[in-house]
């Protein structure tokens, strides 16, 4: 009997404690889930504070704006007679500058109509048909390239007769534009040479050029007021001076017509003294 009661009392204490195991399990995960509720809570207020601080900032600029806004106002109704009148001066300041740079532009366009035409009458004159010979526009210029068999003997700068009937068809357009110049270039290959008479391929380009600019002029008639002989040696070739064919492309007389460049540049510059004048 005495067994039976003593069975019964630990069993009753093993129910007791395990009740109150189950309540302080209860309790804990209930403690757990008010602690994440309360930091949950604290990050959505220190949130709703910085918009807070934001918000404030921003009424605070706006109140600037609209304050800044008010004062420009009254400064825009303050505008007076006499500065309307010069905002209408200007305005018709900057009018008059439009229609000279339309005249700039318009003299532009008409250089340009005539540098074509001179392309046209070039190309009728002398015949495209020669591929010794090229004429075409580059920069505003007319540029008549004439390849050096059709000019001169290997190493020399006497000119061929055969040249002449072309440098005639070229002098005919020239005289026909007495207020443009003629600039005529000498081009060589980079193969050095050095004789009695020439001293390098720079003397070689300048004694063809200036050979190609007698028979304008004492031949053909051309005026020496129009006529300028540079020679640019080996130093702007059209190709690589790798083969004979290229050396041969590189060996050149080029024949630029242009306007005279101090009148084009004097008609330029009386155009931008006017603009800064506000003539």
């Amino acid at each position: 009997m005495k067994k039976v009661m003593l069975i019964m009392t630990l069993a009753a204490m093993t129910l007791t404690s395990c009740g109150s195991k189950k309540k302080i399990a209860d309790l804990e995960a209930k403690n757990k889930e008010i602690q994440d509720l309360l930091n949950t809570t604290t990050v959505k207020l220190n949130t709703c504070l910085t918009e807070k601080d934001a918000l404030a900032n921003q009424v605070d600029f706006l109140k600037k704006n609209n304050t800044d806004l008010i004062n420009n106002m009254g400064n825009l109704t303050t505008l007076t007679a006499k500065g309307a009148e010069n905002l209408e001066k200007s305005l018709e300041s900057l009018k008059e500058k439009d229609l000279k740079i339309n005249r700039l532009q318009d003299a532009l366009t008409k250089k340009d109509s005539v540098t074509l035409a001179l392309v046209t009458s070039l190309k009728r004159e002398v015949g495209i048909d020669d591929p010794d010979i090229n004429i075409n526009v580059e920069k505003g210029v007319v540029m008549i390239s004439i390849a050096d068999n059709l000019l001169f003997k290997s190493g020399s700068y006497e000119v061929s007769d055969k040249a002449k009937g072309v440098l005639a068809k070229v002098a005919k357009v020239i005289n026909s534009k007495p207020d443009f110049e003629c600039m005529v270039e000498g081009h060589t290959d980079n193969v050095p040479i050095k004789n009695a008479v020439l001293l390098d391929n720079w003397d070689l380009s300048v004694k063809r050029a200036t050979s190609i600019v007698r028979v304008l002029h004492k031949d053909l008639g051309v005026s020496p007021k129009q006529l300028i002989p540079a020679g640019r040696s080996s130093y702007i070739p059209l190709v690589d001076n790798d083969t004979p064919a290229n050396r041969a492309k590189n060996r050149r007389t080029r024949i630029i017509i242009m306007p005279k460049i101090d009148q084009f540049y004097d008609m330029l510059e009386k155009e931008m003294k006017n603009l800064s004048d506000g003539k």
